[in-house]
């Protein structure tokens, strides 16, 4: 089964989009399966309205372990199975807290066995500012080590937020060359193109 793995920094919405992308393609009960940084897992079934209560946050690091969901694709008459997994969020520099550090090393980790790569970043936040400053440097490092895939796309999220499409053009710009698809993880705009660029590469 192929991996597609979601990453980015801290609070771009990885896992809201895990568990609304899991709703848009049908599933009605998501089962999350979780490994932790010592290597233990655990499954648990829960709805996707108690997923977004109990694992979205805007508190940093809410997410500090490997949380899968098995998706189905559908690809022309049938459908493919993929694992789709969120990750603990990128930050730029050294984080004090080990266990932090140690889930941003589990990321590490899973980039280099998964298949497709689904970069996420802050549309809204990339307007603000000149792109390096608003993006830090964690982002020009994340394309850079997931570009070797060929599965490798960049999602530029939050663009139901003002001001997100001067965002969207400035990373267009910025990364040329990379699949750029602007979505909404909230609103679940953009998932039809996320799920074509997905179907192609499994």
């Amino acid at each position: 089964m192929k991996q597609c793995t979601i990453i980015g920094k801290t609070n771009v919405g990885k896992t809201l989009f895990l568990i609304n992308f899991a709703e848009y393609l049908g599933v009605k009960s998501l089962v999350i399966n979780y490994t932790y940084k010592e290597g233990s897992e655990k499954s648990k079934t829960i709805s996707s309205k108690t997923a977004i209560s109990s694992l979205v946050d805007e508190k940093p690091h809410k997410t500090l372990c490997i949380q899968a969901i098995t998706l189905n694709i559908p690809i022309g008459k049938g459908k493919k199975k993929i694992k789709l997994i969120d990750t603990a969020g990128f930050i730029d520099g050294i984080h004090p807290d080990i266990e932090v550090r140690k889930a941003i090393s589990q990321t590490l980790t899973i980039i280099r066995d998964s298949d497709i790569i689904l970069h996420m970043i802050d549309a809204y936040a990339a307007k603000k500012q000149d792109l390096p400053s608003s993006l830090g440097e964690v982002d020009y490092q994340i394309a850079q080590f997931a570009q070797i895939k060929r599965g490798y796309a960049i999602l530029a999220n939050k663009m139901d937020l003002p001001g997100a499409e001067e965002g969207y053009r400035k990373i267009k710009e910025e990364f040329s060359g990379h699949m750029i698809i602007p979505i909404s993880a909230l609103y679940k705009r953009g998932f039809k193109e996320v799920k074509t660029f997905v179907a192609r590469n499994i």
